[in-house]
């Protein structure tokens, strides 16, 4: 940081004094929801707008590449920060529509027809703080006016590394001689991930920055020559000017190195990383080594002795990450050639999520022709198909001399099947995938080059494969009830108002857990990890950990009188005493006096194994060796099935399968445990969704009462279940090591730690066998459902029991038979996730109607409006459905989204275009609101009023994000009929309100808002005599008078979920207090050759009854959308079939970015359907949006039938989710893919499984 200066998120703006417009924008557009992310984005937009103050939406979307959000599902971010842009501005004069809805179609708006209220926005521009440069943090100008600290050398040191910055070559080269083993750092980007998750030691840095040879760029005759030490960014900028003044085909190169470098990581990222690092590291599938092996560049290389030029070649690469330049050399700068006018270069690449994500497979491709059109000289440059980056060099030599046509195209196909094997156990997995890449891409290459040579293409329906996805400006809507003019102002109920901590966390002052300042002795802990799936523990030796300065000491089974933990049943140890029964088990921990220390300390202590048979991973596993976890039989049963199947018209049996989905909340597990000085008493600071739970886990493994242990929860950045039952996990360890050494203790995972240890979504299969008549009606089903548990049953059972009482989803099933498995493997305990159980489910609802459609060859839209749930219908588990609007959700979806039309305009689309398709779905969700334990649907509140007439709510339910607290002080505002301003939520503590329910089933604010109401209620009927004997007094007033009359102003509100009671045993009573309805209508685009889609339009009707806030549901229902989007197309965990997780941070784990948004994002909150059953009217938002995602994947599907129909295949397919760039490519089979061999099953062992 030597000569920079550093601006954070808290010095740009403040809620005590004044905030930022970008701080501001941000909140009152709705953008920050559990608000972890919110500085990062913050800042990524200020730095934006420092740079360019009048940004464009490309410009915009650029610089959020590097930024990742789980809540809000991104549109909200984009809506509020348009408004610095130069396209807003240009909207806003030309009278287009961009108000809190957003839309830019102005009077062209699809919606216009709903007679929009002019009051329908959800924030108004015009509130906005405007941007004044003028009041900028000032640059230090000594900095500005000098660059003096920037050309010292500098030289630091400590007990392990020392750290250079020469400033001269001389000096770099004298430095690399004396230490041949230095790394060479500028950005930091590959070296500080090997050190912090690898664990790499390296004691010799060197920063080549301040060198001016190795940051020059300059043009040459030739090309032109760039410094290694260049940041990408640079490099870009330098590139683009030279691409704008030079002649196009001389900078054919050029041209694909700044394509390329738009999908290579985030902004922030290219602006460190330099070129020169890029190339030493090696990367297999870095993304701009096959352009520079593809054009031969040359690399400057230099010695204390010696320099040479070598070229990026064949034989550059000696190895995986490993390649000729001696370990005293520096790579100085390398030469990019001009092209020639004949000389034609394109590079692609293909990734799970384009934006700011590692290559699966890339490439480049160098063409030059003769006079004759010949090729003259042809290179082919590869990244993913083997341990370096590679070149084609079969295919090269038997294609030269050749001409460029169809003939040659087949030749290329196979010398490049010869140049490129992949064995189908090669790392990465994905095979068959990865084989028909190289071939797609060189097919586009040969398409785009027949096009630059001929001016056209033979056949125009080709002219789809040409180009891949570009960044299209969002559109979006949002539709609600507005409050009428009568309702008072400060009766909160129905107004759009911002999360109420949305300015803290966008001014960085919201307080996590790991922001608690550390207590005065306070140590760390951190777990040591079983590395086997499955093995007996024969030892356990610390000594080498205990040695080491700092460490306080390491606990283990043998320090614990009770070690058995779980939700329901205690069938986990906190530390392993004799079998491992996963990875990531705790085998112990280390204390130490900080986190680094501990950390060490924990990889050294040896545990020495005997590894156990079998090891059983996947759903396929259990079923074959018979592990199941017993005494959990589940089944639902409701008409006489057999007889339906019987006599059935039609039927169809089969499977489809759903993977497992990491939460990947944006803070990570953490607790701190502090013993108090008397008593036993301890106060936990906790992320959890279940404070409860862990005061009673806590307070059982110590011995003590829970009186004596008070869990708090200020806030969490994220949850979605995944710190309901997990977080005693971590708090449990937390609170022995501070009991056992009386201090406090701190522990927050790293990244990769809670991925590997905390589960998440059960993967499920099912398999069934449906009944139905020439009309799809269905008549009869038999199901039996699989869900992969992991090691423990968490809460696996209530999750499948979930799966059991949504597998039909939104249809009608007369006759219908599920029985539910919950499956023992050796994997992390899954456990509970935005959803339980319900989204799995009914994904194979759609399954099968769409089986159902097609077999009959009818349209699957007719077919589901045919079986769709009416008013009175009976569910399998025999509730009866009261206020149902599916159909009035399913109608207003297709109306409001022009579904009709579309649908021809993309059947037309899709006779004309062979290479790209589209495709639409329909798809609805019935999503029922109750935990199905009944004992859970209990609230309490604690309502408290002092004398200044100032409220403070205490309730059973935890702030994630959803806007519960918010939530909740509207429904106290309304009942008080006081302004929310003076109405105040502290935390969530067990001190307050004991016995809570998880924050989870998506009925908090049902069982909260209804306690609260009960407080407040009781509250109001004791002052009725203060407000009769003075009407027109203030409410400060009344409170006053209340005090002195000795009227309590404090209340306990309860309430208990009326009418449920489901028995399993009978198949009887109601699971649910009600259901929340909605239907979504998505439209897709499908790029045949990759198996990368678009998602170009959404549309969502979704019935909350009466919204306690539109703002915060309408974000609800978004960010459930797109994570149920990650559910259904992206998010991907890979295992070995021994147990290993190979996905375990965001390098490999990929969650949807700002880029993978709906390009058009409308979604409409069902009018006049109010809900007796729930506070206000209202109903829940959480989980029920989650599972409309849905609707993307079975658009793709459509895409890929109708790629299918050109290739000549017709007839069923599988798409199970998620459906992911490689199966929707292998599902569009064509010439390409049919060239590939299979390898024989059974005859290799795969380097992945699906769980």
């Amino acid at each position: 940081m030597h000569g920079l200066a550093v601006t954070t998120v808290e010095g740009i703006g403040s809620t005590k004094k004044r905030l930022h417009p970008v701080q501001e924008r941000i909140a009152k557009a709705h953008g920050s929801q559990c608000g972890f992310c919110t500085p990062g984005i913050v800042m990524s937009m200020y730095t934006l707008l420092r740079n360019m103050p009048k940004p464009s939406m490309k410009d915009l979307e650029v610089a959020f590449q590097g930024n990742l959000c789980r809540c809000t599902g991104y549109r909200p971010i984009i809506e509020g920060y348009k408004t610095f842009t130069e396209d807003w501005e240009l909207m806003q004069q030309n009278g287009q529509m961009t108000n809190g809805n957003g839309c830019p179609m102005g009077e062209e708006c699809c919606k216009k027809k709903k007679q929009k209220d002019p009051e329908e926005v959800l924030f108004e521009t015009s509130e906005f703080t405007p941007m004044d440069p003028s009041q900028e943090p000032i640059f230090p100008p000594e900095l500005k006016e000098s660059n003096a600290l920037d050309l010292q050398t500098l030289y630091f040191k400590n007990e392990n590394v020392i750290w250079f910055r020469p400033t001269h070559i001389k000096d770099l080269l004298e430095l690399k001689h004396s230490h041949p083993d230095a790394k060479i750092i500028v950005g930091n980007t590959e070296v500080g991930v090997e050190v912090k998750f690898k664990h790499f030691f390296y004691p010799t840095l060197i920063n080549p920055t301040s060198i001016p040879e190795m940051v020059d760029f300059e043009v040459t005759s030739e090309g032109v020559t760039l410094g290694a030490s260049l940041t990408l960014q640079q490099m870009e900028i330098n590139l683009r000017q030279l691409i704008r003044h030079e002649v196009k085909h001389k900078t054919r190169i050029f041209q694909a190195i700044v394509e390329m470098l738009h999908w290579f990581a985030g902004k922030q990222i290219r602006s460190v990383a330099a070129i020169g690092g890029n190339i030493m590291t090696g990367s297999p599938i870095s993304d701009l080594n096959p352009i520079f092996m593809a054009a031969k560049i040359g690399l400057n290389l230099q010695s204390k002795s010696s320099k040479r030029t070598v070229k990026m070649d064949e034989h550059f690469f000696t190895g995986y990450r490993r390649n000729i330049v001696d370990p005293t050399e520096i790579l100085v700068s390398i030469n990019i050639p001009f092209t020639k006018p004949s000389q034609f270069f394109y590079a692609y690449k293909q990734a799970r999520r384009r934006d700011d994500d590692i290559a699966i497979v890339n490439s480049a491709i160098n063409v030059s022709f003769d006079d004759n059109q010949l090729i003259e000289n042809i290179d082919l440059a590869f990244g993913g198909m083997a341990p370096t980056t590679v070149l084609a060099l079969k295919t090269s030599k038997h294609l030269r001399g050749l001409p460029w046509n169809e003939e040659t195209l087949e030749k290329a196909y196979g010398f490049l099947m010869e140049d490129l094997p992949l064995p189908p156990s090669a790392p990465g997995g994905m095979i068959q995938y990865r084989r028909a890449l190289p071939l797609s891409f060189f097919f586009r290459s040969y398409l785009r080059i027949t096009q630059d040579l001929y001016g056209a293409v033979v056949d125009r329906r080709d002219l789809s494969a040409l180009q891949g996805f570009h960044y299209t400006v969002p559109k979006s809507s949002q539709y609600f009830q507005v409050v009428p003019e009568t309702q008072q102002k400060t009766d909160t109920v129905g107004r759009p108002i911002p999360h109420l901590s949305a300015y803290k966390q966008a001014a960085g002052e919201a307080i996590y857990c790991d922001d608690i300042p550390y207590f005065e002795n306070e140590l760390y802990l951190a777990f040591v990890y079983s590395t086997k799936a499955h093995a007996n523990v024969l030892s356990i030796d610390p000594s080498e950990a205990l040695a080491m300065t700092g460490v306080a000491g390491f606990i283990s089974a043998k320090d614990l009188k009770y070690n058995q933990v779980g939700p329901v049943m205690h069938d986990e140890e906190i530390f392993i005493s004799k079998t491992v029964t996963s990875q990531g088990q705790f085998i112990g921990a280390i204390v130490a006096e900080d986190q680094t220390t501990a950390q060490r300390a924990a990889r050294k202590v040896k545990v020495e194994y005997k590894e156990l048979d079998p090891i059983i991973v996947t759903i396929e596993d259990a079923i074959k060796h018979k592990s199941f976890f017993s005494g959990v039989d589940r089944k639902v049963a409701n008409g006489d099935v057999d007889e339906a199947l019987r006599n059935a018209p039609h039927i169809i049996e089969g499977d489809c399968r759903i993977g497992y989905q990491e939460h990947f909340y944006l803070e990570t597990q953490c607790t701190v445990a502090v013993p108090k000085k008397e008593d036993d008493e301890f106060e936990i600071y906790c992320s959890t969704q279940n404070p409860s739970e862990v005061t009673t886990e806590v307070a059982r493994i110590l011995g003590v009462h829970q009186n004596r242990i008070v869990t708090k929860v200020k806030r969490l950045g994220g949850g979605f279940g995944g710190k309901e039952s997990r977080a005693a996990m971590i708090a449990v360890p937390a609170a022995v090591a501070a009991s056992i050494y009386n201090r406090p203790v701190r522990i927050m995972l790293d990244r990769d730690e809670d991925m590997m240890i905390s589960g998440g979504r059960h993967p499920f299969l099912f398999k069934y066998k449906v009944g139905f008549d020439d009309d799809g009606r269905l008549l009869g089903c038999d199901m039996d459902i699989y869900n992969n548990a992991g090691y423990s049953r968490d809460l696996s059972i209530a999750v499948m029991e979930r799966a059991l009482l949504h597998f039909e989803n939104s249809y009608k099933i007369p006759n219908a038979r599920a029985v539910g498995y919950v499956c023992k493997t050796n994997l992390p305990s899954n456990t509970a996730f935005r959803g339980f159980g319900g989204p799995q489910a009914m994904f194979v609802a759609e399954t099968i109607l769409r089986e159902v459609a097609e077999y009959l060859m009818k349209d699957v839209v007719e077919v589901g409006r045919l079986n769709l749930y009416a008013e009175n219908d009976v569910t399998p588990s025999r509730q009866t459905l009261t206020n149902c609007t599916l159909s009035r959700c399913w109608d207003e979806c297709i109306q409001s989204s022009d579904y009709a039309r579309r649908k021809r305009i993309i059947d037309e689309y899709n006779k004309e275009n062979r290479w790209k398709k589209r495709g639409i779905s329909v798809v609805p969700t019935k999503f029922g609101i109750a935990f199905t334990l009944p004992f859970l649907n209990q609230g309490g509140a604690l309502v408290l009023i002092y004398r200044d007439g100032s409220v403070l709510i205490s309730h059973g339910g935890t702030e994630m994000g959803q806007g519960l607290h918010t939530k909740m002080i509207q429904v106290a505002s309304k009942a008080l009929g006081i302004p929310i301003s003076m109405i105040h939520i502290v935390e969530t503590a067990t001190d307050k309100v004991p016995n809570t329910s998880p924050t989870a089933a998506s009925a908090s604010s049902d069982l909260n808002g209804m306690a609260i109401l009960d407080a407040c209620n009781t509250i109001n009927e004791r002052l009725k005599v203060i407000k009769s004997n003075n009407p027109n007094g203030t409410w400060e007033e009344w409170i006053n008078a209340a005090y002195f009359e000795r009227i309590s102003l404090s209340a306990t509100g309860f309430y208990k979920t009326p009418g449920l009671g489901y028995s399993w045993e009978t198949n009887s009573g109601n699971a649910f207090n009600y259901y929340t309805c909605g239907v979504s209508i998505t439209e897709v685009e499908v790029d045949c050759l990759t198996g990368d889609h678009q998602v170009l339009r959404t549309d969502i009707v979704m019935d909350l009854g009466d919204s306690l806030n539109p703002a915060i549901d309408v974000g609800q229902i978004e960010g459930g959308f797109m994570q149920g989007y990650g559910l259904f197309v992206m998010e991907e965990m890979m295992y070995s079939p021994t147990g290993t997780i190979f996905t375990r941070g965001p390098g490999a784990y990929k969650i949807p970015g700002f880029g993978d948004i709906p390009s058009e994002f409308n979604v409409s909150l069902l009018k006049g359907a109010s809900n007796p059953r729930a506070v206000y009217s209202s109903k829940a938002v959480g989980e029920p949006p989650l599972f409309l995602a849905c609707s993307a994947l079975f658009a793709i599907r459509e895409a890929v039938k109708s790629a299918r129909i050109d290739a000549g295949l017709e007839g069923p397919f599988k798409l199970d989710a998620p459906a992911t760039a490689a199966k929707i490519r292998m599902g569009c089979q064509d010439q390409i893919t049919a060239k590939l061999d299979v390898p024989k099953p059974g005859s290799f062992v795969p380097w992945n499984v699906t769980a």
